[in-house]
C-alpha cells in the first residue's frame, strides 16, 4: 500500500504544480490587463484549489503510513530525514493554507481586478513554497 500511495502522490504532484502555474499565471494576466473575471477563471482556480487539497490529504495519508514519515520526526540533524518527515509536510501544509484563503479572497471581492489580485498573488506564494519543499532528490 505504501508504495501506491506514493506513487500516486508523487504523480499527482505534476498535475498540482501544472495547475497552480497556470492558475496564478492566468490570474496575473487578469490583473495586469483588467480583463473581466469569468467562469473560466473561476474554473481554473478551483480545479487548483481541489488538486492542493486532495494532495493534501494523499500526502497525508502517506505521511502516517511511511517508513520515514512521522516515525522519523525527532531526527534533526539528518537533512533528508528532517525534509520528508518535518519541513516538507509543514511547509506544504501552510503553502495549502495561503492557496485556500486567496480562493476564499476571491470569493469575497467585489470587482474582478481584486479577484484576479486575491488568485495571483495567494497562488503564486503557495506555488514558490510547494517548489521550495519538494525532496527533489526523491522525486526525479
Amino acid at each position: 500500500m505504501y508504495s501506491l500511495v506514493q506513487k500516486f502522490h508523487s504523480g499527482w504532484a505534476y498535475l498540482v504544480l501544472l495547475l497552480l502555474f497556470v492558475a496564478a499565471i492566468n490570474a496575473f494576466i487578469g490583473y495586469t490587463s483588467k480583463k473581466e473575471f469569468t467562469q473560466k477563471d473561476r474554473k481554473l482556480a478551483l480545479f487548483a484549489l481541489i488538486a492542493t487539497h486532495l494532495q493534501l490529504v494523499i500526502g497525508l495519508i502517506l505521511y502516517f503510513v511511511s517508513p520515514v514519515g512521522s516515525s522519523s520526526l525527532g531526527q534533526m540533524k539528518d537533512a533528508s530525514l528532517r525534509l520528508t518527515s518535518l519541513e516538507h509536510p509543514l511547509v506544504n501544509i501552510i503553502a495549502i493554507v495561503l492557496i485556500t484563503i486567496g480562493w476564499s479572497k476571491h470569493k469575497k471581492a467585489a470587482t474582478s481586478e481584486a479577484k484576479f489580485k486575491s488568485i495571483s498573488w495567494f497562488y503564486a506564494i503557495g506555488l514558490v513554497l510547494v517548489l521550495s519543499r519538494i525532496p527533489w532528490n526523491l522525486w526525479l
